[in-house]
């Protein structure tokens, strides 16, 4: 690895850190209805939204209100998505004339967007047409985006609120995170990306004659409105088939480094977000730091991993599955980034990666997709961590705990708990399943331990909502449509609705003060035990399953042995 590599990587780091506290203060602003820059000429089309949709904004929910908005705004999402899919082959802006989409693909594909996973068993530009790229994923990309963010500011909320009965509204909640931060990021982004050559037009396809005399197909689209917010909000999903590869959705270094900074943006300046609105700004920076230390140390082994000389092949940090003009630091450090976010969004083939730094790319999702995580989701993921550390530190000294000033009490240990077993049995007993039966089996492309790689990686990809694929296992299959499209819903639905039950059971308890008994959450010893309860409960969990994959295809190159 290069001087060079380590500078981008460092800058890469530090700018991230840099925009955290700019963008949380803003956000914070923007979901307390305080005045923003924008607010001048947003206001107006918020009300007039209101106005239209009959939401009345100043009406507060309960958590189970709240809950039951969530759920039927996804529902009809699904709902319209599907049909959308099905009856693509008679609808507008389909210059291809693609046919409708299977039922179980569109099935797949309608869950994946509505929850945030983006997760694709498809080839975009020979699948769906530029109306349901940009009508149905489109849409459903700043639309799931936002509902993230929504579940995490009410459960910031009742955590904040003292002796309340309402988290929030979730109409106003969603609009807000809409129209005041991923529609103005996603146009900027979208600008600078057209700029350095990403397309954004209407065109048919275009069909070109190669030095060699053969014919290739350049897809067109409007691909650059779409990989700005699939970038910015989390989701992943490609335009094109092979993704942030692909040189009309990541054309340069520029694009490329641009591109990461935006996988990431959001969910971190959402830790200083949360701070601040439960007021604390040590609270923000305490997560954002176990949240940074974690990427940090797990990025460095998959670099260290991936330069480390392979027996099998004979070279140092192989370029199978990678493009030339990214290079192996930069696909490293956009795996890293992409799997340590729900985003999935890929510059390189993950299955390609050395067995270590492929193995460290399912870990950053087993952990619950709380080093950052996704828009939203990522920190009330981390926060239902933060109350099981605190109830472990209760433990340890003999008294109730408390956090913010609330005790943790059994209701919320159950929900946390809830919230982190669902996923992890998702993600393992579909596992099992699969690779216990014909129809599972039958759509490797490997066998032995990397065989069992691409199952274990689908699963642990699409129960948290990530996205991304290891290659070389065909999804496109009966089995694999229903049951990953079953751990999505199991994934997202898994872990925001105990949120909100936590978040419903806080807000109506009292602040008790301070006493020399209480643990402060608030100081690099908080973050240091929330680390280590993250890595033990991940590790504790899916260290047999990523024993007989990674680990052993490691050891199996280690000894000169292929995969």
């Amino acid at each position: 690895m290069s001087a060079l590599d380590i500078l981008q990587i460092v800058l890469f780091l530090g700018l991230l850190t840099a925009c955290t506290p700019w963008l949380g203060r803003y956000m914070q602003r923007v979901f307390d209805g305080e005045r923003t820059f924008l607010r001048p000429a947003l206001h107006p089309v918020e009300k007039l939204l209101y106005r239209f949709s009959g939401v009345a904004m100043d009406e507060e929910q309960s958590w189970k209100g709240y809950a039951a908005a969530l759920l039927l705004f996804n529902a009809l999402g699904f709902l319209f998505l599907f049909l959308l899919q099905l009856a693509q082959g008679v609808l507008p802006l389909n210059p291809e004339k693609l046919p409708g989409v299977e039922p179980l693909l569109a099935f797949n594909t309608a869950t994946s967007f509505v929850t945030n996973t983006n997760w694709q068993a498809y080839a975009g530009e020979t699948t769906l047409s530029r109306l349901t790229q940009m009508l149905g994923l489109g849409v459903q990309n700043f639309l799931s985006a936002a509902t993230g963010i929504a579940g995490l500011l009410a459960l910031t909320r009742g955590l904040a609120r003292k002796s309340a009965t309402t988290v929030g509204n979730f109409w106003v909640d969603m609009t807000r995170a809409t129209l005041y931060v991923l529609l103005p990021l996603s146009l900027a982004l979208a600008i600078i990306l057209v700029s350095q050559g990403v397309v954004q037009n209407f065109n048919p396809d275009i069909a070109a004659t190669t030095l060699t005399g053969e014919t290739q197909i350049l897809p067109q689209g409007p691909a650059a409105s779409q990989i700005a917010i699939k970038q910015l909000g989390t989701n992943g999903g490609g335009y094109f088939n092979t993704n942030s590869a692909h040189p009309y959705e990541n054309p340069t270094p520029l694009s490329n480094f641009l591109e990461m900074i935006a996988l990431l943006l959001i969910p971190a300046a959402l830790t200083h977000t949360y701070g601040r609105m439960v007021g604390s700004s040590r609270q923000g920076w305490v997560l954002f730091a176990a949240m940074m230390a974690m990427m940090t140390a797990l990025l460095a082994v998959m670099l260290l991993s991936e330069f480390t000389p392979n027996p099998v092949v004979g070279v140092t940090g192989s370029m199978e599955g990678k493009e030339t003009r990214i290079g192996v630091a930069n696909s490293v450090l956009w795996a890293s980034a992409t799997t340590s976010v729900s985003n999935g969004a890929v510059n390189s083939m993950h299955s390609s990666l050395s067995p270590l730094a492929g193995g460290i790319t399912m870990l950053n999702m087993m952990l619950g997709e709380v080093i950052f995580g996704g828009v939203g989701s990522g920190l009330y993921g981390m926060l239902i961590f933060v109350i099981l550390t605190v109830f472990i530190a209760g433990l340890m000294v003999g008294r109730t705990p408390e956090y913010l000033g609330k005790k943790i009490e059994a209701r919320e240990v159950q929900m946390a708990t809830l919230a982190i077993l669902l996923p992890a049995a998702s993600i393992l007993l579909f596992t099992a399943l699969a690779t216990a039966i014909d129809a599972g089996l039958s759509s490797r492309l490997s066998a032995g331990p990397h065989g069992f790689s691409e199952i274990l990686y689908a699963y642990t990809s699409t129960t948290a909502n990530n996205g991304s694929a290891f290659a070389g296992l065909n999804g496109n299959t009966p089995f694999y449509n229903i049951t990953l499209g079953l751990a999505l819903w199991i994934g997202r639905l898994g872990a925001i609705l105990p949120a909100l039950a936590i978040a419903g059971s806080m807000v109506g308890k009292t602040v008790v003060p301070p006493s020399p008994g209480t643990f402060p959450t608030d100081q690099p010893l908080f973050a240091g035990m929330l680390i280590a309860v993250v890595l033990i409960v991940g590790a504790l969990t899916f260290f047999p399953a990523l024993s007989l994959g990674p680990i052993v295809e490691h050891f199996l190159m280690v000894a000169g042995r292929g995969m």
